[in-house]
């Protein structure tokens, strides 16, 4: 008996990131592009505008109606930190799994998402990021918190993202909290004669900077310091290309897996 092909919805399809998920999913054996779904060039092939040939899937606006008209049994979501939070839901309540790339949800509604998917035993993914080197950079940061008291993190991104700071940065920073409650307790009173110069105050007290231009993809910087060294940890992005193997791996997962997870460590 052939094995049952997982049926994948990518939201936010004629993104830079949904476009690279359609070209993944495409070259995976065992799942199928089942609908693509963007508010952008609705009616049109989305195997034309991602492989300049056209494979039958036609781009719809309407998520819950793709999702049921097309028996879907995944759907990865990367489109805008307004959305997601809808999206996620509105996926989850039509009885599919979401995997979610989009950044910019609020511990309440993650909370939320994890209640709403333990309601419908659906299994679900949320990850700050994909890329397996970023999330050794987190690990390896939550590791060297237990050695340094001072840490800040420095994240880059291209001029395009609506969202600050990024995911991964906040995921780095609650990772580095499990290890310590407090960074920072030996600096000295601080002034800021230009508001935000010392940047925004994380989990743990960590700061983290936020830079937005063009020309970079995603990258950060983690500093640790103490007396006499400085512990950088950096991990840099390159090409989209580099997501492809972790959302393709979050797909088997919450495929075969009922729990919520947030972190795409929680199942390397």
């Amino acid at each position: 008996m052939a094995l049952k092909l997982i049926k994948v919805a990518v939201s936010g399809a004629c993104g830079k990131m949904g476009s690279e998920v359609v070209r993944a999913v495409l070259t995976t054996d065992g799942m199928e592009i089942a609908a693509a779904i963007d508010i952008n060039n609705t009616g049109k092939d989305i195997g034309e505008l991602v492989l300049g040939k056209e494979f039958g899937v036609k781009i719809e606006s309407d998520l819950q109606a793709a999702i049921q008209n097309n028996n879907i049994d995944v759907v990865v979501d990367f489109t805008d930190p307004n959305s997601v939070f809808n999206n996620a839901k509105l996926i989850l309540e039509a009885g599919a799994r979401p995997v979610i790339g989009t950044t910019g949800l609020t511990e309440a509604q993650i909370n939320e998402l994890k209640e709403l998917s333990k309601e419908k035993n659906i299994g679900g993914l949320i990850a700050p990021n994909f890329t397996t080197g970023a999330v050794l950079m987190m690990m390896f940061a939550k590791m060297a918190s237990k050695y340094f008291d001072n840490a800040e993190i420095i994240e880059f991104h291209h001029n395009q993202k609506k969202d600050a700071p990024s995911g991964t940065a906040v995921k780095t920073a609650q990772m580095m909290a499990e290890e310590k409650e407090k960074f920072g307790l030996d600096n000295v009173p601080e002034t800021e004669f230009i508001k935000g110069s010392r940047g925004g105050n994380g989990p743990a007290d960590i700061k983290i900077h936020s830079v937005r231009m063009p020309g970079y993809v995603a990258s950060q910087a983690v500093l640790l310091g103490s007396v006499g060294q400085v512990l950088k940890i950096r991990h840099d992005s390159i090409d989209r290309k580099c997501y492809m193997p972790g959302v393709v791996l979050a797909i088997k997962y919450v495929f075969d897996n009922n729990q919520f997870i947030y972190g795409l460590e929680n199942i390397l």
